[in-house]
């Protein structure tokens, strides 16, 4: 349940999130590298230890299987995926593996992700960002605030890094996390995108696909679509700022909400909440290519008539500085 105390917090102060709805899977071997930088849409063989890069694993048609962090340690390469997602994902890859020295196993009942976010999380470097055996501590500024990913045990982290004062932050749930993630207009999958998204149709190819690296499954759609078609796509993520009636007692458009332009439907609702940093109403939804730019107006249907709605440029609102 969305906390009013915790969305505070997380602006101004610091706040734990643990991501249950987020599972890890770890590659080991000599090849786990070379073998899925053929898989993957972003360049993961330069990785180094204590860092990670976002990514997505597409069909061969270019469509979306799942999106992933990649999380180098010293001896494995951790993949943040989808929770629903891990074991089907983690039977699914290590299917792939022939002849390569590489295994996948999900490691998610064992390597809990966690986040910590808000203006206190805010560290100018870390000094153990990887321990010896295990665990991670990454910057995380995904959702336009400064934050911290912990992969594996969160306390000892925070105190091989000397921030053992970062563990009494305020709890809060995860769908106090998600208002914030609508406000930063980053997508999600099973949410934003499904297996039916093409990436760029969703706007991630700026952090989630590398144009200079080698083959990947699904890279001859992307190619084609951004050389020779000018990326442009049937449809595309926006966001929305709605007139919704009754302010933030009033409930936010469902997923699948048709998006309209007069007659046509041009579009639906993916994800919508109450901005209490924009008090308004706000949403993401892919509409038709025609519909894209900032300010143009549409409407979308509700019990009550059609509301109006306004699209707005992504993210609603600005990166902390």
């Amino acid at each position: 349940m969305f906390s009013a105390q915790g969305y505070d917090a997380l602006r101004h102060s610091l706040v734990l999130v643990r991501r249950s709805d987020r599972g890890v899977l770890r590659l080991d071997g000599a090849d786990r590298a070379t073998w899925l930088q053929g898989l993957v849409t972003n360049d993961v063989l330069s990785l180094q230890p204590g860092h990670r890069a976002y990514n997505a694993y597409l069909t061969p048609q270019g469509r979306m299987i799942t999106d992933l962090w990649v999380v180098a340690t010293e001896d494995a390469l951790l993949l943040d995926v989808p929770a629903p997602l891990a074991a089907s994902l983690a039977e699914r890859l290590d299917a792939l593996i022939f002849a390569e020295d590489a295994h996948v196993s999900d490691v998610s009942a064992v390597v809990p992700c966690v986040h910590l976010l808000g203006p206190a999380a805010r560290v100018a470097a870390l000094p153990t960002p990887v321990l010896p055996g295990g665990g991670v501590l990454l910057p995380d500024h995904q959702y336009g605030v400064p934050g911290l990913v912990a992969y594996g045990p969160l306390d000892a982290l925070l105190a091989d890094n000397g921030l053992d004062d970062l563990t009494s932050a305020l709890e809060v749930d995860l769908d106090t996390l998600d208002v914030v993630r609508i406000e930063a207009g980053v997508p999600r999958f099973l949410v934003d995108m499904t297996e039916d998204t093409i990436p760029l149709e969703a706007g991630i190819e700026d952090r989630a696909i590398s144009f200079t690296k080698g083959c990947y499954v699904g890279q001859e759609i992307i190619v084609r679509v951004t050389t020779r078609g000018g990326g442009r796509v049937a449809r595309k993520l926006v966001g929305l700022t709605l007139d919704v009636p009754g302010g933030p007692a009033s409930a936010a458009p469902a997923a699948k909400t048709p998006i309209q332009s007069g007659d046509r439907a041009i579009g639906h609702i993916t994800s919508a909440a109450w901005s209490p940093a924009l008090s308004a109403h706000i949403a993401l939804g892919y509409v038709h290519r025609d519909f894209v730019e900032p300010g143009t107006a549409v409407e979308v249907a509700s019990a009550d008539g059609p509301v109006r709605a306004v699209v707005h440029v992504l993210p609603f609102v600005p990166p902390s500085s």
